[in-house]
């Protein structure tokens, strides 16, 4: 079932352009997605030109949330989610990962995106002893999200707190934290924190692709340090090994060796 998805509004569609790029339908398109149009490919194809690393960079980045949303369902014994700055829909989104371990999994899906709206109405589904829904929030609106959320979760139970690819949208390193911080307080002990976000200080040609992106007139995306990022962790217990490149986090041993690569993240328990 679907609890508390957000309804469609008469205005919603007028808000989707399909005819400038979107980040959301690009990420998409690098995921090898289907949920994107010709001038979204175009953009994404421009940015690969500079930069071909960043599809490595996005398909690493969904495969570390898989790996961290394994753990906490089979190791830590997570049940709810909440997952904001959800993307559009692809493969082995969160409920998807959850429930094929703990069908019971609640999860909560944030994003302020018209475009992931429209298709999380129609591809989020849980199993029916879960449950799924979709808040249309801004991450900065904490106080909302949460309201919002403790509709469908039970935020007196430890609860994960998913924040993929998002925290780099803030404008500055220090209004990230502080929201990080508001989402974190409010949880009990035995939650848990995700982050993984884009990496300066590791590959130049990525920067200078991402500077490029940004000047575009695209909603900017601001690479921190490894430093910054292991920052929003101050305070939690981080699980081994650490804040690290995303293929170096638990990786399969089946898996060819992983590479370093400007993407990184962590996953922590809230004592």
């Amino acid at each position: 079932m679907t609890e508390n998805a957000a309804k469609p509004g008469p205005t919603e569609d007028h808000r989707i352009d399909t005819s400038v790029p979107h980040s959301a339908r690009i990420w998409n398109y690098w995921l090898g997605g289907k949920d994107n149009h010709p001038v979204d490919k175009a953009a994404g194809d421009a940015y690969t030109a500079v930069f071909p690393g960043i599809v490595t960079i996005a398909r690493s980045s969904r495969a570390f949330l898989a790996r961290n949303i394994t753990y906490l369902v089979a190791e830590a014994g997570i049940r709810q989610f909440l997952d904001i700055g959800t993307g559009l829909p692809s493969a082995d989104n969160t409920h998807q990962v959850a429930q094929r371990i703990a069908p019971t999994a609640r999860i909560v899906y944030v994003d302020k995106d018209p475009t992931v709206l429209a298709h999380a109405r129609t591809l989020l589904h849980s199993t029916p002893e879960g449950a799924t829904a979709y808040i249309d929030a801004d991450l900065l609106d904490t106080d909302r999200i949460l309201d919002a959320a403790a509709q469908t979760l039970d935020l007196s139970r430890p609860t994960a707190l998913i924040l993929s690819n998002i925290l780099g949208h803030v404008a500055t390193h220090e209004q990230a934290r502080r929201t990080v911080t508001a989402l974190m307080d409010a949880l009990p002990s035995g939650s848990h924190l995700s982050v993984n976000d884009g990496s300066a200080g590791i590959d130049p040609v990525f920067e200078q692709a991402q500077a490029s992106y940004n000047e575009s007139g695209a909603v900017p995306y601001n690479l921190r340090t490894v430093e910054e990022i292991t920052s929003y962790f101050d305070g939690l217990e981080l699980l081994a090994p650490g804040v690290v490149s995303v293929p170096l986090w638990r990786p399969d041993p089946a898996a060819p060796a992983p590479q370093v690569i400007g993407e990184h993240g962590g996953l922590a328990r809230k004592p």
